[in-house]
């Protein structure tokens, strides 16, 4: 092991002050670099990841998981470069309960201002017969071990326990309880498979405040079963004050909580906890993410998707137009979205039409606007999105007296024009 002496930890300042600051905060700890990393597809380079931490200090996460130092000499040096790179959040590394692994972390840690150990070992009866072939006597033996060499090197330290919700509750209590007592201030409670349902997890949390004492009780849900974000709100009904996300969801098999929607869930129902990120970075740290990884964001992704503040039918345009609050819960200038993004098809009405027509420049009569309806639902009804230019052929085409004074103020190849089509197709 190392001989190095523990590393204080100084207070970070908020990078931006949060709506609310009523109740008590919620921690957004992130492990897109860790967990998110570990899917198929989605490895990083070293100099990617110091890239992506950046971007997630600026966006103002409390912690980040740089990575599982052991796993590779590739991830060690990635690790020690994030804990380089950043200043404000907490840099957390990953280690199973044993010597070598935690040795192997808290060398990586070793240039970050403020270190994380972050020791975890599987307690649920599946995975002690099949993984691990150990008792739970063994397993609460190895859980002393690890928690207490970590905390005999870093002030910060994290245990978790993999599959909680599928571990029998009174063990689970044991294992909290002995991993407090060895030194651990954050006791994490997966949910590694997405098995559990909302009100599982919250009364998991409940049942485990006592066991926990004053450290910081910590969930961690994949989305096996869709139910990431749900089971990560129960978690905090239930006791927890910190959330372990991704940026788009990514992570193991069908991914972890997305950071947006648990972001944004907590500050549109706040529900006496707040958050202190500068959500308005949520979209470009999206964007950056699918860059460096490849891989898109699908359109109808909540919060972050080309289609998440995006009005096709005339039902929901003409509310919108008249009140936003009609159909969007969430501000889209709050998360870094473009607003006002009234897509024209075939499902559009009069007023939106007429609307877009207005942001042209142009001004038709009510019976111009019937022919030009007309012809719109003709071109709409071939499948494609009617754009700016499309919409101006279709003025330049009104019948010889009908078009009146149809000449736009301005021109229609100006990019601010483009509605809707830059939102919509940016990612």
């Amino acid at each position: 092991m190392s001989d190095q002496q523990p590393r204080t930890t100084a207070s970070r300042a908020e990078t931006s002050p949060p709506v609310t600051t009523e109740g008590e905060r919620v921690l957004l700890f992130d492990t897109s670099l860790r967990d998110g990393e570990q899917a198929p597809g989605f490895s990083m380079a070293a100099g990617e990841k110091v890239r992506l931490a950046r971007a997630l200090e600026a966006l103002g996460v409390d912690a980040l998981e740089a990575g599982f130092p052991a796993a590779s000499p590739g991830d060690f040096a990635a690790v020690r470069a994030v804990a380089a790179a950043v200043e404000g959040p907490i840099t957390a590394a990953l280690a199973r309960c044993c010597a070598a692994d935690i040795d192997r972390a808290w060398g990586a840690l070793e240039p970050a201002r403020r270190p994380r150990l972050h020791v975890f070992i599987a307690t649920s009866p599946l995975h002690r017969k099949h993984k691990l072939g150990a008792t739970r006597a063994e397993v609460l033996e190895r859980v002393r071990l690890g928690v207490g060499l970590a905390a005999a090197l870093c002030a910060d330290v994290e245990f978790s326990a993999e599959d909680a919700t599928r571990t029998e509750p009174e063990f689970l209590c044991e294992v909290v309880e002995a991993a407090v007592d060895e030194g651990a201030s954050t006791i994490n409670l997966p949910d590694t498979v997405g098995y559990a349902l909302p009100h599982e997890v919250e009364k998991l949390f409940r049942d485990a405040r006592a066991a926990a004492g004053t450290a910081v009780l910590s969930a961690h849900c994949h989305d096996d079963l869709g139910l990431a974000v749900a089971n990560s709100l129960a978690a905090v009904r239930g006791g927890a004050r910190q959330v372990e996300c991704t940026i788009n969801g990514i992570g193991e098999r069908a991914g972890n909580a997305a950071l947006e929607e648990v972001a944004m869930a907590l500050r549109a129902r706040p529900e006496s906890t707040y958050h202190g990120l500068d959500t308005t970075k949520l979209c470009s740290v999206s964007r950056l993410l699918a860059a460096v990884t490849g891989s898109k964001v699908p359109p109808n992704k909540a919060i972050v998707g080309a289609n998440a503040f995006a009005h096709e039918a005339g039902i929901h345009q003409h509310g919108v137009l008249a009140h936003r609050g009609t159909y969007e819960v969430v501000r889209a200038e709050d998360v870094g979205a473009e607003p006002g993004q009234i897509v024209l098809g075939k499902h559009s009405g009069t007023h939106a039409v007429v609307a877009r027509l207005g942001r042209l420049g142009i001004e038709l009569g009510e019976g111009q606007v019937a022919v030009l309806f007309r012809e719109f639902k003709g071109l709409a009804d071939s499948g494609q999105e009617v754009m700016d230019a499309d919409l101006m052929n279709l003025v330049r085409a009104l019948p010889d007296g009908c078009a009146g004074d149809a000449t736009p103020s301005h021109s229609v190849q100006t990019p601010a024009l483009n509605w809707a089509s830059c939102a919509r197709f940016r990612a």
